[in-house]
């Protein structure tokens, strides 16, 4: 059942996301996928790009299911999605990530301060970009990792350039390790 905020918005709730997230004890281990893939639409590319077989789907129709104990927190799913909808929590280390699709321009810096968003697009914290993954090698789409507030790891799925970080454009490497 998709709540009605879904329905009406097209905003996932932490209802939505009700058991689809590991307990506490496997969060602490790595990082993981999260699928924000509620409703039952034809789509699975996330099951086959996975190199662990930790994505499955009962058939075409139904969301993904991930094997926590199969993930690794690669995000190769992510960039696979076409939906933009799966993101890599990691609260496992002391800075706290979560890993994301981007598809505009210009990417982000590593070092860059950006706007955290929520899934309404409000800003929710400041969060810096601590890895850049170009479209052009990894499947047309790029995926940035923002270091962000424990307690807003779950909250924080895109991120917004702030103006004033790009008066030196170009002037800083854009891929991080």
């Amino acid at each position: 059942m998709v709540s009605e905020k879904l329905m009406t918005e097209g905003v996932v709730t932490e209802e939505d996301l009700a058991g689809r997230l590991p307990n506490e004890e496997r969060m602490r281990l790595r990082g993981f996928a999260v699928t924000e893939c509620i409703q039952e639409i034809p789509c699975n590319p996330c099951v086959h790009a996975c190199p662990f077989n930790a994505i499955s789907m009962e058939n075409i129709n139904a969301p993904p299911v991930v094997d926590f104990e199969k993930c690794t927190g690669c995000a190769v799913c992510v960039r696979s999605c076409p939906g933009l909808a799966i993101f890599v929590i990691d609260v496992s280390k002391e800075e706290t990530t979560v890993t994301m699709p981007y598809e505009f321009i210009p990417l982000p810096r590593v070092g860059e301060v950006v706007d955290g968003l929520d899934r309404e697009g409000n800003v929710v914290c400041e969060a810096k970009v601590v890895r850049v993954l170009p479209g052009e090698k990894y499947d047309h789409t790029s995926t940035i990792t923002v270091a962000v507030p424990r307690d807003l790891v779950m909250a924080v799925r895109h991120i917004r350039l702030r103006r004033s970080n790009r008066d030196d454009e170009g002037a800083e490497e854009r891929v991080g390790t």
